[in-house]
Parts: C-alpha cells; sequence; structure tokens
C-alpha cells in the first residue's frame, strides 16, 4: 500500500494583454478569449507555453481538496480545485457545480493524481449552494463565480487547519499591491498535464489594467491577478483553488484567456460574498467568534447621535481580544466605542454614531468590524441622517466631461454623485463596450472612476451616466467621447 501524499497547487495564468487605460493610449495587444480554467479548455485554444509554478503538498497546505466528476478531464476525473472551511463544508467555483456536468465528488489528501490510491480519503456531494448572484451556466462571465458544497462524509480536516475565507472587513487584502498564493491541481499550459498540485504567487493588480478580454473584469466581484505576459497564471483544472493573501481567503480561481498565458481572475470574497460564504458555512470557521448589532439600524438627525450594542460572542476556543472599528462614515460623522474600542469576545460595547451639523441628509450603511487573531467579522448598521434624504434624488457629475481618443483608445474621469440616498450603483449606456466603473457602488463622500474605451468607428458618442440610490431613484449626467 503507497503511503499517502500530501499536495498543494499551481496556478497557472488564464490571462491578457493590458491595454493602456490613459486617454490616446491604443491597444498594443489583442483581444484574449475568456474561459474558466476548468477540464474543459481545449489544448487546441492556444498554444503549449508553460506557465511556471513549484510543486507542494497537501501537508504543508491541509485545506486543499481535489474535485473530482464523472467524465472530468484531468487525472481519475479531476475538474476542479477547492478549500476545506468546515467539517463537511468545501468552498469553490459556482461554475465547478452547475457549468460542467457529471457527478461530482471530492478526493484529499493527494499530491499526485496521475498516481491512483496515494489519497486518504474520498467522499460525495450531497448538496451544494452557489451565490444566489450567479446566472447560470456560464455566469462567471458576469460575476458571483463562488459555491459553498457539503458532503457526505466528515473530511478529515482538523478545525484548527480549515481554511479561513474572508469577508466585507477584509477589502484591504485585495488592494492593488498586494500579492497572494494560489493553489490548484490544473495543467502546466493549456495543452500540457496536470493532477500536480502547484502553487505559485501571483500579485492583485488594479482592474483597469486587465481590460484585455471579451468580457469585464468586474472590479466589485473579481480580483484580477496575475500577470499579462503568461509569466505564472492558472490554468484548466484550477477553478474553485484558493488565493491566499496574510494566510486568508480572499479569491476563488474563476476564469482568465483560453491561451492560460494572460491575467487569472478570482471570485472577490474581501466583500458581501465572503460574507454570504461565511454564512453558509455556518458559523464554523477557524476563530469562530460572533459579532452582532443590537439594533442594527437607527436614525439621528444632523448635530444629533443614535447608540446601539456591539455583541460578541466567544468561540470554543476560548475567548480572544478583539478591536472594534466601524468604516464607511457619512461625511463629518463620528464612531465612538465604549467603555473601549478593544473589548475580549464575549463582552458587549456600546457605539454611538453622530452626524456633524453639515453631514447630508440620507441612509447609509456603516461596517462595524471586530478583528482577532484568528479572524476579522463584520456587522452592518444602517444610520438614517435627517429626512433619509427623500426628497432629492442622486446627482452625479462626471470631470472631466469629455475626452478625445484614437480607435480603441481609453480614456478616464472622476464621477462624483450627491443628494439621493446613499450608497449608489453607476451604469452607463451608449458605447458598444461598458464603460468600467471603479468601484462601482460608491459610499458616502467617496467618487468613483470611470474607463471608457473608444470604438473602432470615429465618430463622436454621448455617454449617459446613471446614478441609482437604495431607494431606486436615480439621477443622470452625460460625457461626450470623441474617437478621431
Amino acid at each position: 500500500m503507497r503511503t499517502p501524499r500530501f499536495a498543494a497547487a499551481l496556478a497557472v495564468a488564464l490571462a491578457a494583454v493590458a491595454l493602456p487605460v490613459t486617454a490616446g493610449a491604443a491597444p498594443t495587444d489583442g483581444i484574449s478569449i475568456a474561459a474558466t480554467p476548468t477540464d474543459q479548455l481545449r489544448p487546441g485554444d492556444a498554444g503549449a507555453q508553460i506557465v511556471n509554478g513549484e510543486r507542494t503538498t497537501v501537508r504543508e497546505h491541509p485545506f486543499v481538496i481535489a474535485g473530482m466528476r464523472v467524465g472530468g478531464g484531468g487525472p481519475q476525473g479531476q475538474s476542479c480545485t477547492a478549500s476545506v472551511v468546515g467539517k463537511r463544508k468545501i468552498l469553490t467555483a459556482a461554475h465547478c457545480m452547475v457549468d460542467a456536468t457529471g457527478a461530482k465528488s471530492y478526493i484529499y489528501g493527494d499530491d499526485d493524481l496521475n498516481t491512483p490510491g496515494d489519497e486518504t480519503f474520498r467522499t460525495a456531494v450531497a448538496s451544494f449552494k452557489t451565490h444566489p448572484g450567479y446566472t447560470g451556466s456560464g455566469g462567471w462571465r458576469t460575476g458571483y463565480d463562488v459555491a459553498v458544497v457539503t458532503t457526505v462524509d466528515d473530511l478529515p480536516v482538523p478545525e484548527s487547519q480549515w481554511a479561513k475565507v474572508a469577508g466585507s472587513g477584509d477589502s484591504a487584502l485585495t488592494q492593488p499591491g498586494k500579492s497572494g498564493l494560489s493553489l490548484g491541481y490544473g495543467k502546466t499550459s493549456s495543452g500540457g498535464g496536470s493532477g500536480e498540485l502547484r502553487k505559485t504567487t501571483l500579485p492583485v493588480n488594479d482592474p483597469n489594467s486587465c481590460q484585455v478580454f471579451d468580457i469585464r473584469v468586474n472590479g466589485d466581484l473579481m480580483v484580477c491577478t496575475g500577470y499579462n505576459d503568461g509569466r505564472t497564471a492558472n490554468c484548466s483544472g484550477d477553478s474553485g483553488g484558493p488565493f491566499i493573501v496574510d494566510g486568508v481567503v480572499v479569491g476563488v480561481s474563476s476564469w482568465g484567456s483560453s491561451g492560460c498565458d494572460r491575467y487569472s481572475i478570482m471570485a472577490r470574497l474581501t466583500n458581501a460574498m465572503g460574507d454570504w460564504v461565511r454564512a453558509e458555512i455556518g458559523g464554523t470557521q477557524p476563530g469562530g467568534f460572533g459579532v452582532a448589532l443590537s439594533p442594527s439600524s437607527g436614525k439621528a438627525d444632523p448635530g444629533k447621535h443614535v447608540s446601539t450594542s456591539v455583541t460578541t460572542t466567544a468561540a470554543e476556543g476560548g475567548p480572544e481580544k478583539l478591536d472594534l472599528s466601524a468604516s464607511a462614515l457619512p461625511a463629518g460623522t463620528t464612531a465612538t466605542f465604549q467603555p473601549s474600542s478593544t473589548i475580549t469576545s464575549g463582552e458587549v460595547a456600546k457605539l454611538t454614531l453622530q452626524p456633524s451639523t453639515t453631514t447630508p441628509p440620507g441612509t447609509y450603511k456603516i461596517t462595524i468590524t471586530a478583528k482577532g487573531p484568528s479572524a476579522a467579522k463584520t456587522a452592518e448598521y444602517t444610520l438614517t441622517v435627517g429626512d433619509g434624504g427623500t426628497t432629492n434624488g442622486p446627482k452625479p457629475t462626471a470631470t472631466p466631461n469629455s475626452a478625445t481618443v484614437p480607435p480603441g483608445g481609453y480614456a478616464n474621469a472622476t464621477i462624483a454623485i450627491t443628494g439621493g440616498t446613499a450608497p449608489y450603483r453607476l451604469t452607463a449606456t451608449g458605447l458598444p463596450h461598458p464603460p468600467m466603473f471603479t468601484p462601482q457602488t460608491v459610499y458616502p463622500g467617496r467618487t468613483s472612476r470611470m474607463t471608457v474605451m473608444g470604438p473602432y468607428q470615429r465618430g463622436t458618442y454621448t455617454v449617459t451616466i446613471t446614478a441609482t440610490d437604495t431607494n431606486g431613484r436615480t439621477g443622470t449626467t452625460t460625457y461626450t467621447l470623441t474617437v478621431r
């Protein structure tokens, strides 16, 4: 009987050639065709450029597990990669469960699936849930490509070794300039072998620099990682694998280019998607302390204040010290924790929110974060200031409000919004390729950067920018793009 071998994985790239996002810049390379990094990638889609990485082991990354399916293209039917996040819970990509046919199962404890018999455990899928925003087969193109799987059997991974999942309080972990570890059992090139657990380090990029595919990289729902020259990236079979920054899973391998030679796109977890994953896991995350607000909403006139209780519960492993903070505060609003912003899990703190006399009326979503040694968890408070901004809708403005570019060139503008009830969601019409907003959801006192791509047909185009507030009211402004 072979000794079980433990493994971790390479993330091999599905990237594309970066197009400059400055006005007047022309693309230097073509647009890549986007594809999911599953076993359905065809070798004929691109040349066999090796995507670098290195062998690793399950012993080094004990939460990594291989996703299998009947008819899967990898060794023993390997199709995707995943992470153990609970006693019977696995985190993977939604398209691994919806887009690929065939009965699904998981193999644990094998560093190389090309040698059957090395695994320590195999279990079938009892059920799974995809994010409510995932639109079904092909939904990875628009985002929400994440799923939580429940297995038939208990997984042989101790709680202390389960993967930690990011949430909306961890947005700093996916800021451009950070870098993370990608793991997977996928191919080492678009036409190469697969089944070995590998790892690679990928930088986090500004999504504006990653608009090199035939579909848009949505920075609100996706993390653009890797490089534009194919030096290392995710490939077929790496789908669903973790992207880890500072010990936390901040993304799930989702898609890239059909040639595995450009940027690797991850489903973002440092937002409400991660909060959804945590809820589906059921509070079984490592360092499973809890945080809640009572009440979770309130109203204060400008210059007045309102209070709520921040209630925490200790994990089974015992109490730990927590640092409390509040973010996404409306302009001029202060947040005070009593008796202190540092408490021990199991204790209660009083939070007082006080808008200033100049804070605009509106309804605001405030994020309360409790950060401990094991994890950071969040709760949301809805603050209504004054009349909630019920009389006027949002008013967006674009600065500058026009630009001139060559065919296929790029230009940027800053979008600011006043009035209405924050936060606001931005959309636009008037171009063959819709503009990209970073971020697409704008919170009080903040702005968004709009990036537009000039059509290849010369002429003057009027872009209508629409801001929609939380009450469904809309406001518009226009932006003129001249292609010469």
